[in-house]
């Protein structure tokens, strides 16, 4: 009996044993764990490895959206530093040093969404290995595993294009020379027009690595790729009537588009960036005033302006989205004709006068009072 007991207890201490190693690799103890365990719990561990890599790339991707857009919000406000008040060299400098923190959050959140990215990667390839792994056992000695392990590790796909890293990083280093260009001694007129140069174009890239990397909604995509639209078509039609811009004006902003504001600013002694900014903005404006052109009214010059005044006087039932159309250059001739003013197809200076009063009489037609209708007296029954 005592044999037996001490037989007993040994093969108690044994699978106590294989159950352990098992947990910890599922390596040895071949009596009782088969290669098709092990292959299939490795499997399940690199599964669960893989769905912790995703969600912790999902949450290292929201980080870097949420640090990208309170950057965005610290060059917005910056620039507001610039616009809205009468900035000395000291406002701008310190304003520059404050968005020290928001850029090297949104830096930061950059590198650690890229690093979660590879560990998705990385797991991805671990669980092909495993399953690959798992085929072999299944087919046997002999047979033909259906799952090929892959031979390395790919490389993953870029978060968001190169180009639009390259365009970030050129715009980032830009805006350090312009802080470093600026001291107690440069003209507040310089600092302003250097800082504001540089602002408007870090601002730009990092809003299109913002879109990029998928931090924004699809209504939010449509929403920033019509206004987008309609600014770039106003601004391709300033181009022209200056004199500047010789393509197509469809909205699409292309490397004409940016030679052309790269020629406006090298003709008025601004940097030349390619970025509209206040003063590129202001020297369009005055040239445009020069030659009579219809976009020095601002307010009329986007496409989605017009779109929106024709829909109030009837002449448009389209959509409001900023994209200048056959019919759209229709309908304007339309009103222009009913104005009394030369059919052109394009909003001239004669054409936002037109404009503007026609709105006004609208304006003025809905805010007089409807009079009640006087009741027509009736005659009493007759009894």
């Amino acid at each position: 009996m005592k044999t037996v007991r001490k037989g007993a207890a040994g093969q108690l201490a044994a699978a106590v044993a294989c159950v352990a190693i098992a947990a910890v690799g599922l390596t040895g103890c071949s009596d009782s764990v088969s290669e098709v365990d092990r292959a299939e719990a490795q499997v399940a561990a690199k599964e669960r490895a893989l769905a912790d890599a995703q969600d912790a790339f999902a949450d290292a991707s929201g980080a870097f959206c949420e640090a990208s857009r309170d950057y965005i919000d610290a060059l917005d406000r910056y620039g507001d530093v610039l616009h809205d008040t009468a900035p000395t060299v000291g406002d701008v400098r310190v304003a520059g040093a404050d968005l020290v923190k928001p850029r090297d959050d949104a830096f930061d959140g950059a590198e650690a969404a890229v690093e979660a990215q590879h560990d998705v990667v990385v797991a991805e390839q671990e669980l092909a290995e495993a399953q690959a792994a798992l085929a072999a056992a299944q087919a046997g000695p002999t047979g033909t595993p259906s799952v090929t392990a892959p031979a390395e590790t790919p490389t993953p796909a870029p978060l968001v294009p190169a180009a639009t890293v390259d365009r970030v990083e050129q715009a980032d280093a830009d805006f350090e020379t312009a802080q470093d260009a600026v001291t107690d001694q440069t003209p507040l007129a310089d600092a302003s027009e250097l800082f504001n140069s540089a602002v408007v174009a870090l601002e730009l890239a990092w809003l299109r690595l913002f879109a990029d990397a998928g931090c924004l909604t699809d209504d939010q995509r449509v929403a920033a790729e019509a206004a987008v639209s309609a600014y770039t078509y106003a601004l391709q039609q300033d181009l022209a009537t200056a004199g500047y811009y010789a393509g197509t004006v469809d909205g699409i902003s292309g490397p004409l588009t940016v030679q052309a504001i790269e020629d406006l600013q090298a003709a008025n002694g601004l940097p030349v960036t390619g970025t509209v900014d206040k003063a590129t903005a202001a020297a369009l404006q005055a040239e445009l005033v020069a030659v009579g052109g219809a976009a020095a009214q601002e307010s009329l010059a986007s496409t989605a302006a017009v779109q929106q005044t024709l829909k109030l006087v009837g002449y448009w039932d389209g959509p409001v989205d900023g994209v200048w159309t056959d019919a759209l250059t229709e309908a304007l001739q339309a009103f222009q004709v009913e104005l009394g003013v030369e059919p052109t197809g394009t909003v001239d200076a004669a054409t936002i006068a037109a404009f503007e009063q026609a709105i006004a009489e609208l304006q003025a037609a809905a805010a007089e009072p409807t009079a009640e209708p006087t009741a027509e007296p009736t005659e009493p029954a007759s009894e």
